[in-house]
């Protein structure tokens, strides 16, 4: 898809942030894992919340986790939304016990559920960004 064409906002690219975009253009979930007592982290950032440590290391994440919360949009703070209205801002809570702000794909609003099996895929928006989004995981796969 062309950076034309894609109208939304994109995730800043810089420092760890652009680390961890770096990761999901390689179509891997990657987060920091502190090498002191073992906590994955995210937001990325230079130092483990629960040690303090500033020694740590980018780990690949299994991708698979569970619908922790969410929250139905139906005004668009941007205009780049308007055609996806109403749409759902889910937290997703991944096996490692961290939590990201993503999309569920695959799945009407009215079917969200606390809880719900999902497992992460890419989709490349621009040839620069890749963005992380969950899907349902199927029965066929758990």
């Amino acid at each position: 898809m062309s950076e034309s064409i894609y109208s939304k906002p994109l995730p800043r690219g810089d420092h760890y942030n652009g680390e961890f975009y770096g990761y999901c253009k390689q179509h891997e979930l990657r987060f920091q894992r502190c090498s002191d007592c073992g906590t994955w982290r995210h937001m990325p950032r230079e130092s483990c919340r629960n040690c303090g440590s500033f020694d740590w290391t980018w780990e690949r994440s299994n991708g698979t986790g569970r619908i922790f919360s969410w929250t139905v949009i139906h005004r668009a703070l941007h205009p780049g939304f308007n055609d996806e209205l109403p749409y759902a801002a889910v937290v997703v809570e991944l096996d490692e016990g961290v939590r990201v702000v993503s999309h569920v794909i695959d799945l009407d609003i009215a079917d969200l559920v606390v809880g719900l099996p999902v497992e992460v895929v890419f989709e490349d928006v621009t040839p620069e960004t890749t963005l992380h989004k969950f899907r349902p995981v199927s029965s066929a796969s758990r």
